[in-house]
Formats: C-alpha cells, sequence, structure tokens
C-alpha cells in the first residue's frame, strides 16, 4: 500500500519534507515513522527527507511496515462489517461492546475483534480508531488500517467536512421541526465519565430535524458539527429531552443556568419501555459520508436502526 507523488515544476526544487507534508499531507509524527523505518523512496531508492527534489521525480511513501509491537490482542468476536478495504474497516456496532481496551475493559472490545478479523487475513496491524462511540451506543464506527488513512479521515473530521449523521428517540415531543443545539460541554467536577453543560467547557454544536412525532416521543436525526464525548446525550438533556434509556443523562432536576430559561419540559417516565425492550439510550450512528483516503472519491455507508430501537418505534406509534 503506497502514496504516490509525481514532481511538477511548481514542485521542483523543493525538499521531500515539502512534498510529504504539503502534497501528501502527512503529519511531522508519521514522516519520523516512516523515515525510521526507511519507508520514503524517491525514483524506488531509499532517500533523506532533506533531499531536493527534481521535476518528475517519483516521491513514494510505503505505508506497510512493522507494527508487530503494537498489536491488539486478537479474540473471536463477531463483527458486522460495512465496508472494508485496504484503508480501513466499517462496522455496524452492536451496543454493549467497548470499542477499545482500557484498564476497566482490556479484553473483549471492537479493537480486539478486528485484529482477530485481520489475523485470519494474515494482515498484522495496529487498531486504530476513527470514529468512536460510547458503549451503549449502536451504529456506523470506523476503523482506519494504516496511519495515513487515520490521519486524512480525522483530518475532514476537525475540518467539520465528515459528515455524521445519528437517530435517537427523545422524551416528550418536540416543537420545532428543526434547530441547533449551541451548549458549551465540560467534565461534570468529581466525575470521570460525566459531561455537562458549562460556559467554561468546549464549544459544542448539535443540528437535529425532527424525523416522526410519537407518543410522548421524539425520533429525530442529529447531525454532529463538534464531536464531545456523550455530546447529543448531553444537549439531549439539557434542552429537557434526553434521550430514551439514558440512564447517565436522564431528566435534570432543574434547569441549567447556561440555558437561562427557567420553564423546564415536563418529564414523563414511559415506564412501559422496560429494559427488557431497550435496556441503553435510544441512539444509533445511522450515517456517514466522508472522502476516501486514497480515492479521494466521496463515500457514503449507512446502518440500518435496530432491532431494539424499532421494537420502541412500534409502541410508540400505537
Amino acid at each position: 500500500m503506497n502514496l504516490k507523488y509525481t514532481v511538477d515544476k511548481e514542485t521542483s526544487g523543493k525538499t521531500v519534507k515539502y512534498i510529504l507534508k504539503n502534497q501528501l499531507k502527512l503529519s511531522e509524527r508519521l514522516i519520523k515513522k516512516l523515515k525510521y523505518q526507511g519507508k520514503i523512496l524517491c525514483n524506488q531508492s531509499p532517500v533523506y527527507v532533506n533531499a531536493t527534489v527534481c521535476e518528475k521525480d517519483i516521491i513514494e511513501v510505503d505505508l506497510d511496515f512493522d507494527e508487530s509491537s503494537m498489536l491488539t490482542e486478537p479474540q473471536d468476536i463477531p463483527i458486522d462489517i460495512i465496508y472494508e478495504d485496504e484503508a480501513f474497516i466499517a462496522l455496524n456496532k452492536q451496543p454493549g461492546i467497548v470499542v477499545h481496551p482500557t484498564s476497566s475493559h482490556p479484553t473483549g472490545t471492537l479493537a480486539n475483534a478486528i485484529s482477530f478479523h485481520l489475523k485470519k487475513k494474515g494482515i498484522i496491524k495496529k487498531v486504530r480508531p476513527v470514529i468512536r462511540l460510547d458503549r451503549d451506543t449502536s451504529g456506523i464506527i470506523i476503523f482506519a488500517k494504516n496511519p495515513y488513512s487515520q490521519e486524512f479521515l480525522i483530518r475532514q473530521m476537525n475540518d467539520k467536512t465528515f459528515l455524521k449523521e445519528y437517530i435517537g428517540i427523545v422524551h416528550n415531543v418536540l416543537d420545532s421541526d428543526s434547530g441547533t443545539i449551541d451548549l458549551p460541554i465540560a467534565r461534570k467536577p468529581g466525575s470521570i465519565m460525566l459531561r455537562h453543560i458549562s460556559a467554561d467547557g468546549d464549544p459544542a454544536v448539535t443540528h437535529y430535524t425532527v424525523l416522526e412525532r410519537l407518543n410522548d416521543a421524539t425520533l429525530v436525526k442529529f447531525r454532529l458539527e463538534t464531536g464531545r464525548t456523550h455530546q447529543i446525550r448531553v444537549h439531549c438533556q439539557a434542552i429537557g429531552h434526553p434521550l430514551i434509556g439514558d440512564t447517565l443523562y436522564p431528566f435534570a432536576d432543574t434547569p441549567d443556568s447556561v440555558l437561562g430559561n427557567e420553564s423546564y419540559i415536563t418529564r414523563n417516565s414511559l415506564s412501559f419501555i422496560t429494559p427488557e425492550i431497550l435496556d441503553r439510550q435510544a441512539l444509533h450512528s445511522t450515517r456517514a459520508v466522508f472522502l476516501h483516503p486514497f480515492t479521494k472519491k466521496t463515500l457514503e455507508l449507512t446502518a440500518p436502526i435496530p432491532g431494539d430501537m424499532k421494537s420502541v418505534l412500534e409502541i410508540l406509534r400505537k
């Protein structure tokens, strides 16, 4: 798996490093890694990054380097593959599974599952999550197969050109057909996991569109402009429409002071939506649109709404 660039008149006389950073869009960190493993070539021969290039020179980067010391433990865990090629693998994540190993979840994660999947194909690669989802959020999740693909996809997110859409079912009926929630989010004092609305937090913007009004609930499409931890969940709680089944961010006892609004939407319980029907927040990553790292063509991925959320919708439509 290689990246190539043919030097033209405009870039003739530049250094190899200039080509790598400005034409191939490689980070300083990745350039150092490639340099260390001798994976940077000019006309098929190893080259120093400070060397000067000439017109028609072919600068080539070999992305297939040794990562055996960085492997996640392979585990045979079923996965639902939406799309896979040499750049990345996209899954339809099931709820209840952690994305990446942590101190509290060292095994049994999607990263372990993908490591096993790649090992079966003879691919020894580090697992690199691009889109991260909470343990109990389902839907599209992407893992890059090399650092270049990871950087390329994350750059699109930072540039806000990577479209991510979610579907959620919230308590109560939303009045507006669409809107934007622009409220900063920060880590909640005294908690490692929880987030809350705070004037001192990081900017967080969520756009929403009502898809269907139900009995004491609303089916909503969310589009993220930023990607803060628990963003949709915190924003839904803040406006008085928490996601059904969300035990971390249920109805708040009082309006958040940042909202400057003393009126608060009457809560409902929807107690008939039992854990046997839905035992997690009703949130699903349903669509992603972005440029492919190698072809540079637009790619659209979709994941259908899962069975537990379908069951909730059927009940709420009665």
